[in-house]
């Protein structure tokens, strides 16, 4: 089997690396592994691992067409680039255990199957190798703390990386956001029949509010389209579940932005919570989702006190933007200033301190449980009263 690239010529920018890797089997080919699958070696992937399975395959990670071997891993853990030379910022491996990782053979081909046992893809197996956890989690996360969810994941998950080659099954909508499930091949031809040249990539894993809002529209001003692309993959339990951000994100389109400028898809990765190193990792994969624009706001990717409010915008200064190919767009953390009465920054806003008004994501949920809405000048109204009805369902109540 041979990969099937798409290579892009009209669009706004170049996938990373130049190709839209594409790793989904044709209906034969899905149809002769079927018919085989009960002789292939098998392992289970995690919710993670499930996410970057699908995004190699539909071309979200490109270049990457498979789990990463030795030579890029260790070149992404200690430089940030693959092995070739491509910036990349995050080691994207399938962990086992030594145990199933002895009974599996180099050159085989692995079945991947999800908790619930059903056939994903398979894995073209060409090196096993073994990786040292706590340098992984101090150059990637900056930490060798156990309390840090990313490097949770890290301590908890296999000491064998398994490498190769990865091919999906078959591409299935997302069962709950089947409606904006919009794959990179799919966004770019959007891209280009709405003749957008300019888009602007909005991450996000938290509920929109006011913050959010001002910043994507600054960046409104200076390109054709934002692509608004939410976080739906694993998160941390006390994350507001992704249905309910999608309903926020659903309100404020209908009520806060011209709907002629904005394209709501999910993004099914998971979450590291890398901070600086994720920041990049974010920018190249809406990259690949074809846009040439890139937010980067208040501690991006970033969980407690691991990372420095704007560690996420500096690391950009690191590379060549040439190489890196998407164009940050560097956010201060924003606030309603009410000396000005409208939303602002330190850079724009001659307010004092007790002048803005600011709340923590922590602050906005206890609100929200106390049955308090949090102020108009921090959340939309009808995003606000979305928050408190879901807030109030026991699944929430941590």
């Amino acid at each position: 089997m041979s990969p099937s690239p798409t290579v892009q010529t009209k669009d706004a920018i170049a996938p990373h690396g130049g190709i839209l890797v594409n790793r989904i089997l044709s209906s034969e080919q899905k149809q002769a592994w079927l018919a085989r699958a009960d002789q292939l070696p098998r392992i289970t992937l995690d919710e993670r691992a499930v996410s970057d399975l699908e995004l190699i395959a539909i071309g979200g990670f490109s270049p990457l067409t498979g789990f990463m071997g030795q030579a890029d891993y260790e070149r992404v853990v200690e430089e940030m680039y693959l092995a070739n030379g491509l910036p990349w910022s995050i080691p994207i491996t399938l962990s086992v255990s030594a145990e199933v990782a002895a009974r599996l053979e180099i050159g085989q081909t692995i079945r991947l199957d999800n908790a619930a046992g059903q056939f994903l893809g398979i894995l073209e197996l060409i090196e096993k190798y073994t990786y040292d956890k706590r340098r992984e989690a101090r150059c990637v996360y900056r930490t060798e703390d156990d309390k840090h969810p990313g490097v949770k994941v890290v301590y908890e998950q296999g000491e064998v990386n398994l490498a190769g080659p990865i091919w999906l099954l078959e591409r299935h909508p997302h069962p709950q956001f089947p409606n904006y499930c919009i794959d990179p091949v799919d966004s770019r031809a959007l891209f280009r029949e709405k003749g957008w040249r300019t888009i602007v990539g909005f991450q996000t894993r938290n509920p929109i509010h006011r913050a959010h809002e001002y910043i994507q529209k600054c960046a409104l001003e200076i390109v054709d389209g934002l692509f608004l692309h939410p976080l739906v993959g694993a998160t941390k339990e006390d994350d507001i579940p992704a249905d309910v951000r999608m309903r926020c994100y659903e309100i404020m389109l209908e009520h806060y932005f011209p709907k002629d400028r904005v394209i709501l898809a999910i993004n099914p990765a998971a979450m590291r919570y890398a901070g600086p190193r994720e920041a990049i990792f974010h920018a190249l994969v809406r990259k690949n989702y074809g846009c040439t624009h890139f937010i980067v706001g208040r501690d991006h990717a970033g969980v407690g006190d691991y990372y420095g409010t704007y560690d996420a915008q500096h690391i950009f200064d690191e590379f060549d933007p040439a190489a890196l190919g998407i164009i940050p767009l560097k956010f201060e953390h924003a606030f309603y200033c009410t000396r000005t009465q409208s939303m602002a920054t330190s850079k724009t806003s001659p307010s004092k301190p007790e002048e803005r008004i600011h709340l923590s994501g922590t602050k906005v949920r206890e609100m929200l449980r106390r049955g308090e809405l949090p102020p108009p000048e921090f959340s939309r109204p009808e995003v606000a009263a979305e928050l408190a009805r879901a807030m109030r369902q026991p699944q929430l109540t941590p």
